[in-house]
């Protein structure tokens, strides 16, 4: 199950704030801010999507994320490697390291990163 644009967005401050109540919420969102009803519809659905849990507190709920950040970006990047380039990660690779115009250093990072878990697959 994935989340809509808005849910994302709504999630992203979620994930940084960690837990947070409907007024933290509505604070961390840039302007224009949405209206408390609109945010209270996204949580409502994203509780029901099992992405979000909250505990009580008197009248009010503290919101909290019941999915990693990492854990969500990875299966889109899963999927859209599946979908998109025949389950092919250096096919992936070659698109984004290509198509993206990173710089020197950027690539540079990358390559580390690849080195360090090619070190990690040798053990």
């Amino acid at each position: 199950m994935s989340l809509s644009n808005s849910e994302e967005q709504l999630m992203e401050h979620l994930w940084q704030l960690e837990k947070a109540f409907m007024k933290d919420l509505l604070e961390a969102h840039p302007e224009p801010k949405p209206k408390t009803t609109t945010v209270a519809t996204l949580l409502k659905r994203m509780i029901d999507k099992k992405f979000v849990a909250y505990t009580e507190f008197g009248n009010s709920r503290q919101y909290y994320p019941l999915v990693k950040k990492s854990d969500y970006f990875s299966k889109h990047v899963n999927g859209l490697i599946s979908n998109f380039f025949n389950n092919s990660a250096s096919q992936f690779a070659s698109f984004f390291t290509k198509e993206t115009n990173l710089s020197e250093m950027e690539l540079e990072e990358l390559k580390k990163i690849i080195d360090v878990e090619l070190q990690k697959k040798k053990k």
